[in-house]
């Protein structure tokens, strides 16, 4: 498939979160999968590329989604009534036993996978369930898909039904070694992520074994961090002498960095609503990526993360939809939430943290969490091609609004619920 194009429309961005960076009417361009740069006239080196002209639309780059559990799709919606750990116990854990039927995960990893592809959505970091066999037919389905994702077979050996917790950490260790062996290399756009679920269902035993793994494999890291106040308290009684909770991924090398053996680890943890000053800075210091939350640290009663004070520090963060916590996939809502719970925690916990505004929180939801794939969420040269192209057209209005107020209005009307006219990743265009 051609990688080399041009696009035409209204292209909006943020190259830095501090401010848009809007180009009306102006020529974004690819070559070989890879971004040139935007243009208010095209090059005349570039004329002879085939042209995509959407006219008036909009044209963003793709959103990232940095925390999403794929077999949670099912229930998205349903079972809000509850804080996290009963929620888990609950809901979560028996939705996820029934993915050790294969049917049964095609049909609903098959409407995961649909519904992410129509959406705004380019990559993502995604949990799949302690099954083997299941976890690659999802990543089958996601290669299939044309987006870009890491895709993690869930590890955990204690404190889950038994039909969910593997039987030893020697067993979840062998089976996670052979489904690396058996996916690695395998797809061009689907790729493992190690994924111990959190602490409290991963014995002292496993972790162990997972930094072994990581070790020989070099493959990246995702969990959950300091989400509630319960699962905080859980986590010192199971580790009484890590000093934080995130010590306890730290101390087996699965926190941003092998100090052993002086090599990074990339690592995402979601959440982070309650991190200490301590955790704070050895996120900063070994380079963890934070997945912000929103919807779900709502729905879950878990609180509000301190993302203005994390931003501050200089942590790397990101959005995600932590569907089913979140009960939508639209990172376009994950957006709004982040600017409207930045707000409440402004107002009601610390008026020292400023609100965050529109641009930063749509450079987290590209920029953002797009540096966990490399170079990834702007039209600045020689970044990955991945755009979403919006008709706002259908959002009537009876005035002329200029290209910020079209912008920031697409993304509060859930635009990417609507009306997505085109979507490019890699520059591969699968819509």
């Amino acid at each position: 498939m051609e990688k080399s194009f041009v696009v035409k429309g209204n292209i909006c961005q943020t190259v830095t979160s501090k401010k848009l960076d809007l180009h009306e009417n102006s020529f974004a361009v690819c070559i070989d999968g890879l971004s040139v740069g935007v243009f208010e006239d095209l090059p005349e080196e570039y004329t002879h590329l085939p042209l995509y002209d959407y006219k008036d639309a909009l044209i963003f780059p793709g959103m990232v989604d940095l925390h999403v559990h794929a077999p949670q799709y099912a229930f998205r919606g349903m079972c809000m009534d509850l804080e996290l750990m009963d929620w888990l116990n609950r809901y979560t854990f028996p939705e996820e036993e029934k993915y050790e039927d294969l049917e049964y995960a095609e049909k609903a990893y098959g409407m995961f996978v649909n519904a992410f592809k129509k959406g705004a959505t380019t990559r993502a970091c995604i949990f799949a369930t302690r099954h083997r066999y299941a976890t690659e037919l999802l990543m089958e389905l996601m290669e299939e898909s044309g987006l870009i994702s890491f895709v993690g077979k869930v590890n955990m050996d204690r404190e889950a039904s038994k039909a969910l917790t593997e039987d030893s950490a020697d067993i979840s260790a062998y089976t996670t070694f052979g489904w690396i062996n058996a996916v690695n290399n395998r797809f061009k756009n689907t790729k493992p992520i190690l994924t111990p679920r959190f602490i409290p269902c991963c014995t002292d035993k496993l972790m162990e074994e997972l930094r072994q793994i990581q070790m020989a494999y070099g493959i990246p890291v995702q969990s959950h961090l300091s989400e509630s106040k319960g699962e905080i308290d859980f986590v010192k009684i199971l580790r009484p002498n890590n000093s934080f909770y995130g010590d306890s991924y730290n101390e087996y090398d699965l926190f941003g960095k092998n100090d052993d053996i002086d090599t990074d680890v990339k690592t995402v943890m979601a959440h982070c609503v309650w991190s200490t000053d301590k955790e704070v800075e050895l996120m900063r210091k070994n380079g963890v990526f934070i997945a912000h939350c929103p919807a779900s640290n709502m729905n879950l009663t878990s609180g509000i993360a301190p993302i203005r004070k994390y931003l501050n520090a200089g942590i790397n963060i990101g959005l995600g939809s932590d569907i089913a916590g979140g009960h939508s996939e639209s990172i376009f809502r994950a957006i709004t939430d982040t600017i409207q719970v930045s707000k409440m925690y402004f107002r009601m916990v610390d008026d020292s943290f400023a609100p965050l505004v529109f641009s930063e929180a749509f450079y987290l939801a590209t920029k953002g969490g797009g540096a966990f794939f490399g170079k990834v969420g702007s039209f600045e040269k020689s970044y990955e091609f991945d755009a979403v192209v919006l008709d706002d057209g259908v959002l009537p209005h009876p005035q002329s609004l200029n290209l910020a107020e079209r912008m920031e209005r697409a993304v509060y009307l859930g635009l990417d619920e609507k009306n997505i006219t085109a979507k490019f990743v890699a520059g591969r265009k699968i819509i």
